[in-house]
């Protein structure tokens, strides 16, 4: 079967890796031959979410790089998609829908435009994030430790 893009990419955190992120990497890998994951280093995600990643970023890409979706990994070291199309030379980009839209993204798919890059959306999977995953543990850990005491 022929695939609409040669090299695809995607880039995320992938922090307490869900089906959210699963789902993504999946429907990116249908529509390319070989599909390149940007994984954020910690320092590039504390400098835009200003907080650190609960698994670190070595662990991060070792999930990353064992999904049969995935041919390779490289680290995401700032949030300038085009700089990584000048390294990488991708045909299309993929991400979720919840971006689309926004400032960011809109300059972002104008100069993918010129250089004939498809900008791709896939629906976000409602009910998960890492945010709400983390939120979550984090209520678990106030409850275990005020029973502790």
């Amino acid at each position: 079967m022929t695939k609409k893009y040669k090299v695809g990419y995607t880039t995320g955190v992938f922090d307490l890796f869900h089906i959210g992120h699963l789902n993504i990497l999946k429907k990116a890998k249908e529509q390319c031959e070989y599909l390149i994951v940007g994984v954020s280093t910690d320092e590039n995600v504390l400098s835009y979410k200003k907080k650190t990643p609960i698994i670190p970023f070595e662990e991060r890409v070792a999930i990353i790089e064992a999904l049969k979706y995935v041919d390779e990994v490289v680290p995401q070291t700032n949030m300038d998609k085009f700089q990584a199309w000048e390294k990488l030379k991708f045909n299309a980009i993929f991400h979720g829908d919840d971006w689309k839209g926004s400032k960011m993204y809109e300059e972002i798919e104008q100069k993918f435009s010129d250089v004939e890059v498809d900008m791709v959306y896939f629906s976000y999977t409602k009910g998960t994030s890492s945010t709400m995953l983390a939120d979550v543990l984090a209520q678990a850990l106030k409850v275990k430790k005020a029973s502790n005491e």
